[in-house]
């Protein structure tokens, strides 16, 4: 698991006494990675009750072209501007530029939070 709370350090590079132990809010975990492939999705438990669902590996989006919804299959991920190396590793994030049945699309969802791709077709 990945520790979300202060850091131990100071802004000076001295180093900060805890004044509490970590706490199960503070924890997060390491980013889901969705790429491109057969559909495997994943339910994790959230907090307050709820569960999320990660897409490890989709092949599917709904883009919007225009003022209609279309189902498309997903072929590569063109570009991705927060990371230069998950385009090379077909990794799809919120932002991502995907080469889809109906064009290029821009990915609009949180495909690691909410298990689906949703993206705004750029043609």
């Amino acid at each position: 698991m990945k520790y979300q709370g202060p850091s131990t350090r100071k802004r000076t590079g001295g180093r900060r006494r805890p004044a509490s132990d970590k706490k199960k809010h503070q924890l997060g975990s390491e980013p889901t990675e969705t790429q491109v492939g057969d559909a495997r999705l994943k339910a994790i438990d959230a907090r307050g009750n709820t569960t999320k669902v990660r897409a490890i590996t989709t092949e599917t989006a709904s883009v919007a072209v225009g003022d209609e919804v279309v189902g498309a299959t997903i072929e590569n991920v063109a570009e991705n501007p927060s990371n230069p190396n998950y385009a090379r590793r077909n990794i799809i994030t919120k932002g991502a530029i995907i080469e889809t049945s109906e064009g290029r699309a821009r990915v609009t969802s949180r495909p690691g939070q909410d298990g689906q791709v949703n993206a705004v077709s750029l043609e």
